[in-house]
């Protein structure tokens, strides 16, 4: 059965031997829990690695060469005296296999697996799960099904330890199905096998499936192994599960002699209790850790850091390196991560400079997870400093950079990034791809995302479910819905993230009936919706007016579902009410609430105050935002706003003097639109553009056509106390119409033309833009703060209703 790997480079080629008559029993160094008959059986050890006897690669390739200079002939010495190699010559195939992998060399390891097969020598239960791991290194998946083929045709399936490595091969290449299929089939199960598929499951995220495997585990009575619950706490908590935690931490105190418990279980305990938040709990089990090693003092200091005590982790950090316990690289790339999630960037520095005082120059993750750190805190300039000094950049480095201004939105600067790093020859891989869409998806450049999609299937990226997410998110925010849905419809691995993409691209677009017919497939489908599934479904029913359906949904998930409602999922039902008129009942939701109403509550009923003309109301909801945040100005102008409409003049003046006084200025009015792959910003009144004159001109021509249309402005979304033909120039110079009038000079008739707004569109623009659909022909696309207007043939997707 031939490989299709790359054939072997003769420096690493052994010279041939005869293939012998009688199989030479080779026991392995790692004995399965629950060994099989035939490992029960052997007798003849391959060598096993320590530290201490650990080879370098320089002397595995120095123990190659001297094995294929003396043809296996074991009596005579090795170079080397502590490496006793009194094996048969398959045993020491598998010594240099194994060498190999754990020098990180893993191609080298599939050479000689490959040289074996040319030359017909036995490949036993022990060399197939070491050459299984090299795939698992450098995602080999092809070489691995080869594997696999060959494992079915000798018989070896039926040995626990090969199918254990086969499953881990299968989910450290992406094919979680494949090894979900294996674990239901084996007629044989071991600890390992439950543990490796638990921590599959908390690798890929689906945190779910991996519960009931944990509560198949103990509904057999399998007791699990220190691997096996070392996994489940991990789990434990990425789900933040306290409760499941510290019924493992019981069952372990239990179970086993305290003082004793074994050390990487205890500090898998630790880091579980300070993710989940229970900071207490870590620190009381870390002080009474009598063997304390760098990985429970980093996971302790990490869990600080996680939840912004950062008083406290410096000063544990200090005493760390006080007791002489140093960081090492791992160590350090713990505390720089939660960094920049919490935007602890003051404290990134510091860590910086212990890195760079330290000798940690030179790590290449670490310089990559600085830059990573720094954009995350919004430290642009720091990033791409830090960045350019970096010398052989691999694809996290670049990738790291693009992902920094794609969180800030330099859109421009991102793609001349990966410019460089395709003239730089460093491949893309999914995470790079998954940042540059997602600043897509921001800047509804759907050109753009569409080439790079066009861009990962020429290059043969591997399209996980992340990726594939993304993809479906990008299309549906580029107002490409039927792009997200026929994505959505292709992919045969779904995933909660990729139902959510869907079910809140259907919501964005208003269509709240497609929403909802999904979540009912969801359901028929067996799969589980999360808080992120009712805040998308939610949602969807707000922009298309479905109050009914959005209350039966909020039911559902308390009662049906069992989940606590979040103030996100308060906000939607404030939002749905609000916007169908009813402000008397979201007030009385909010009152109704057990958490403290937060600035997105508050601001849903001043918006729904605003659009219904409800003074009373809003003057209520600008009160408590401004004592939440009494620094920012916008709910003071959208209060005078409010006093506008209802010509409440003098209230208005007193409201901008106040916001004058702070000296902030609210956020501006800006569209965009992407023109052959460059993204135009207009502010209104914008007069800065190259083609201005152009511009103008068109506009006139629109105006003079909306008129001829019977088109009257509505001066009334103007809240300046000024006269009404200066009222109406203001109109026409709305940052969308002067972005929808370059569209229709530089994009050929009966193309659609798409815009994004970083505000709410208005009433005059949302009216004359639907004439304006009919008059020119065109589909017109506009994504505000809140959702997508399908403008076509004079009328709006939205019904109105927005």
């Amino acid at each position: 059965m031939p490989l299709l790997y790359a054939k072997p480079t003769s420096v690493l080629l052994p010279l041939p031997i005869r293939k012998r008559t009688q199989p030479i029993p080779l026991p392995s160094t790692k004995t399965p829990q629950n060994p099989s008959p035939q490992h029960q059986n052997k007798h003849l050890k391959y060598p096993s690695f320590t530290p201490n006897n650990q080879p370098s690669l320089d002397q595995t390739k120095q123990l190659h060469a001297h094995i294929i200079k003396t043809h296996f002939n074991h009596t005579q010495q090795a170079p080397f005296n502590h490496f006793e190699l009194h094996l048969s010559p398959e045993a020491q195939y598998n010594f240099l296999i194994t060498s190999y992998i754990k020098n990180n060399q893993p191609r080298y390891a599939l050479n000689i697996y490959t040289y074996m097969r040319k030359l017909d020598i036995e490949v036993d239960s022990f060399i197939i799960p070491s050459v299984l791991k090299a795939c698992s290194q450098i995602s080999m998946a092809q070489v691995g099904k080869e594997i696999h083929g060959f494992a079915v045709k000798n018989g070896l399936v039926n040995d626990v330890y090969v199918v254990n490595a086969m499953m881990q091969m299968y989910t450290e290449c992406g094919s979680l199905v494949t090894a979900r299929l294996l674990f239901d089939k084996m007629s044989e199960r071991d600890a390992v096998s439950w543990s490796t598929m638990i921590r599959s499951y908390s690798r890929n995220r689906l945190f779910n499936e991996g519960l009931k495997f944990i509560e198949n585990m103990h509904f057999l009575n399998v007791k699990p192994s220190e691997v096996a619950m070392i996994s489940m706490a991990s789990l434990f908590a990425d789900l933040e599960n306290v409760e499941m935690g510290k019924a493992m931490h019981g069952y372990v105190t239990r179970n086993s002699n305290n003082e004793k418990m074994v050390v990487p279980l205890t500090t898998c305990l630790i880091d579980m209790y300070a993710k989940c938040g229970n900071l207490d709990a870590a620190r009381t089990l870390f002080d009474g850790f009598s063997q304390k090693t760098v990985v429970s003092w980093t996971a302790m200091v990490a869990g600080y850091i996680r939840y912004n005590n950062l008083e406290e982790a410096e000063r544990l950090f200090a005493e760390m390196i006080e007791r002489n316990v140093f960081p090492n690289d791992i160590t350090m790339l713990s505390l720089i991560i939660p960094c920049g999630f919490v935007g602890a960037v003051q404290l990134g520095r510091r860590l910086h400079a212990y890195i760079l005082r330290n000798g940690f120059g030179k790590s290449l993750a670490l310089a990559t997870a600085l830059v990573d750190m720094y954009g995350k805190c919004g430290e642009i300039r720091s990033a791409r400093a830090l960045f350019d000094k970096i010398e052989n950049k691999d694809v996290m480095t670049w990738t790291a950079m693009i992902s920094a201004y794609a969180q800030a939105n330099c859109i421009d600067h991102a793609f001349e990034i990966f410019v460089q790093m395709r003239d730089s020859r460093v491949r893309s891989n999914e995470l790079t791809m998954v940042s540059l869409l997602s600043l897509c998806a921001e800047n509804g450049a759907l050109d753009m995302g569409k080439w790079f999609h066009a861009y990962i299937d020429k290059q043969g990226i591997e399209v996980d479910l992340i990726l594939k997410t993304a993809l479906i998110d990008m299309y549906a925010k580029c107002g490409d819905i039927d792009g997200a849905q026929r994505l959505f419809s292709e992919a045969i691995d779904r995933d909660i993230c990729t139902w959510n993409a869907m079910m809140a691209g259907y919501g964005m677009h208003g269509y709240g009936e497609e929403a909802l017919k999904l979540f009912t497939e969801m359901e028929r489908l067996g799969v589980k919706p999360n808080d992120i599934t009712f805040i998308g479904a939610l949602h969807a029913c707000s922009h298309a007016g479905l109050v009914m359906e959005g209350k039966g949904l909020f039911e559902k998930m308390i009662h049906d579902f069992g989940l606590v409602p979040k103030v996100e999922h308060y906000g939607c039902m404030v939002d749905l009410l609000g916007r169908a008129g009813l402000l008397d009942e979201a007030y009385k939701v909010i009152e109704s609430m057990p958490v403290r109403p937060n600035v997105a509550i508050w601001g849903a009923l001043l918006a729904a105050s605003k659009l219904h003309k409800n003074p009373n109301m809003g003057e209520l909801a600008a009160r408590e935002l401004l004592a939440l945040e009494p620094q920012n100005c916008s709910y003071k102008v959208l209060m005078s706003n409010i006093y506008a409409a209802a010509n409440r003049w003098n209230d208005v003046a007193g409201l901008r003097k106040a916001v004058k006084d702070t000296g902030i200025r609210k956020e501006p009015g800006l569209s965009s639109i992407e023109v052959t792959g460059l993204v135009h910003d207009f502010k209104m009144g914008d007069t800065a553009h190259p083609l201005i004159e152009k511009i103008s001109e068109m506009l006139a021509e629109m105006s003079q056509k909306l008129k001829d249309a019977g088109y009257l402005p509505d001066t009334s979304v103007v809240l300046h106390n000024i006269d009404e033909e200066e009222k109406e120039t203001a109109l026409n110079y709305h940052s969308e119409k002067l972005a929808m009038a370059f569209g229709l000079i530089s994009t050929a008739p009966g193309t659609p033309i798409r815009v994004v707004k970083n505000l709410r569109i208005c009433d005059d623009c949302h009216t004359a833009t639907k004439l304006l659909s009919k008059i020119y022909e065109r589909v017109i696309i506009v994504r505000d703060r809140n959702r997508f207007h399908h403008f076509r043939e004079g009328s709006c997707s939205c019904g109105d209703y927005w």
